[in-house]
């Protein structure tokens, strides 16, 4: 195989999908957040977190006192893909509805967490 269809396959191979997880070790608040990627979603995450340029500024502020060793961040569901489906299938609506519930279960506003509540 030359390196246009290595790139051609890799663009088709579905990444992992899901609900993720970024959790402050020292007061338990959680950020949760949904990708297509979900791996690569996580990488960025931490990216912009260390270097201070993450969009939750609350989030950002926590990670600046207590550094990447007080966060932990994981993948909370997978989204299976749909085999039926093929590869332009889009899960942006089947990821939100995972999302939703994710969040009603774990109620990360507030006090609890650095996600917003929707009005």
């Amino acid at each position: 195989m030359n390196k246009k269809e290595l790139i051609k396959q890799y663009k088709q191979t579905i990444q992992p999908m899901g609900i993720y997880q970024i959790k402050n070790l020292k007061n338990g608040k959680i950020f949760i957040g949904s990708a297509k990627d979900v791996r690569g979603r996580m990488n960025s995450n931490l990216f912009q977190l260390k270097n201070g340029s993450h969009v939750n500024k609350e989030l950002q502020a926590d990670f600046n006192e207590s550094g990447e060793q007080g966060f932990a961040l994981e993948v909370l569901d997978y989204l299976k893909p749909n085999e039926e489906a093929g590869g332009d299938f889009d899960y942006t609506e089947e990821l939100d509805v995972l999302l939703q519930m994710w969040l009603d279960k774990l109620q990360p506003h507030g006090l609890k967490g650095y996600n917003s509540k929707k009005k």
